[in-house]
């Protein structure tokens, strides 16, 4: 039973996207009605890949820079990602073999959803739709790299499977996104 009134919608900056400050009652299980504010942030949906080889036994990550992880401890404010990108009207398949040729280079047919999830509930609207492809070299058409009308700077890299685990546990990837999809290439075992 939804038990949530939105009483205000106010928007706090309306710059990059969206920050909204919501404030809205709830009633508790005890019977109690309560009013709250939270912010949200609403920068529109997304998709992400994991590109994997099963006869090299590789991914193909990128490596960008991040502003939010610089200002927030990361030394150099570079990520190592799984490719990815908002859907700007798209649907997530379109969006992400789309995404998947400007940042990599790769022109990628069939794509496979293996799960969508809310990355941070706490603040952000966003939900992101999840995808594994099998690559090969032919489909290498381009150098990748982002779209350089959006200065877009981003580094392909190809990696051993077996190293993109490791570089988890040692902290040289720390982007969610990507440890999720390396963690179900693992689990469903889909470069054996």
């Amino acid at each position: 039973m939804n038990n949530i009134k939105i009483i205000k919608t106010e928007i706090l900056s309306d710059n990059w996207y969206t920050l909204k400050k919501i404030t809205y009652e709830s009633v508790k299980p005890d019977g109690l009605l309560v009013i709250q504010s939270r912010e949200a942030y609403d920068r529109g949906n997304g998709a992400t890949i994991l590109l994997y080889n099963k006869q090299n036994q590789t991914v193909i990550l990128t490596r960008q820079f991040r502003m939010p992880t610089y200002i927030n401890g990361n030394t150099d404010g570079f990520l190592i990602e799984c490719c990815a990108g908002l859907l700007d009207k798209d649907n997530p398949e379109d969006c992400i073999k789309r995404e998947t040729e400007e940042e990599t280079g790769y022109k990628v047919g069939a794509v496979k959803k293996v799960f969508e999830a809310y990355m941070s509930p706490g603040s952000v609207t966003e939900i992101l739709y999840f995808f594994v492809a099998e690559y090969t070299s032919n489909m290498k058409i381009s150098e990748g790299g982002g779209v350089h009308e959006e200065n877009e700077n981003i580094e392909v890299l190809e990696i051993p499977f077996q190293n993109a685990l490791q570089m988890i546990e040692t902290g040289e990837i720390k982007d969610g996104k990507t440890i999720m999809l390396l963690q179900y290439a693992e689990l469903n075992k889909l470069l054996n």
